[in-house]
């Protein structure tokens, strides 16, 4: 009877890298936001550096930058999920590179989701604050949590592409494990070949005798 495989441990460095990064991104959105809702007028334009950046508070309804903004209640529940799944796989982490990106990530759905729950005009229906606007780059409002999700979703591409799995470990391109695959078996072969033993040749003499009858010394056996 086969024993079950055993679990991998924990990463304790992981998930405290991924912990940490979530909160700082929740703190600095919500610290952010706090500061906007108290200081900057509603709907009006306060240029920081030009028409490149922008503060222009407004409320979303909808999702980040904008988007669907009659969906507040199914933003909320896919905002909820996001985190719980992120807090789910957090026990098979032990890449810290993925551990700083999914801690983004939880971070900035967590940052958006603390406005959706509890801002007006009521809990699971509230609007976002959004204030960040760069008209050169897209004509969309958005806040410090939108801009952690698209940081950590950029890096996670990245991380794909890289093929860093969430263990640490690197995925084998189909090349590579053809070349590994290749070396293993010429590895195999020369081991087969070395532990083979020689075959004798059938002519080469026996006891002192060469293929004649006669002794390696010249003398005639008989």
């Amino acid at each position: 009877m086969s024993r079950p495989a055993p679990r991998a441990k924990v990463s304790v460095r992981a998930i405290a890298a991924l912990a940490f990064a979530a909160v700082v991104v929740v703190a600095f959105d919500q610290t952010a936001k706090a500061l906007v809702v108290a200081h900057l007028p509603y709907g009006q334009v306060v240029p920081v550096l030009g028409g490149a950046l922008q503060f222009l508070y407004v409320r979303n309804p909808g999702a980040a930058f904008s988007f669907a903004v009659n969906m507040t209640w199914v933003f909320s529940i896919v905002s909820a999920a996001v985190v719980v799944a992120i807090v789910v796989f957090a026990r098979r982490i032990r890449s810290m590179w993925w551990a700083i990106v999914l801690g983004m990530l939880l971070g900035g759905a967590l940052g958006n989701l603390l406005d959706r729950l509890f801002r007006e005009p009521g809990f699971g229906r509230g609007h976002v604050v959004d204030f960040i606007s760069t008209p050169w780059m897209m004509p969309a409002i958005y806040n410090i949590a939108d801009s952690f999700i698209c940081v950590s979703m950029v890096i996670f591409v990245l991380l794909v592409i890289l093929g860093v799995n969430l263990d640490g470990t690197r995925a084998v391109s189909e090349k590579q494990r053809r070349e590994r695959d290749a070396a293993d078996a010429s590895a195999e072969a020369e081991a087969s070949s070395a532990s083979r033993p020689l075959v004798d040749d059938p002519r080469a003499p026996r006891d002192g005798r060469d293929a004649h009858g006669r002794d390696q010394l010249g003398h005639d056996a008989t």
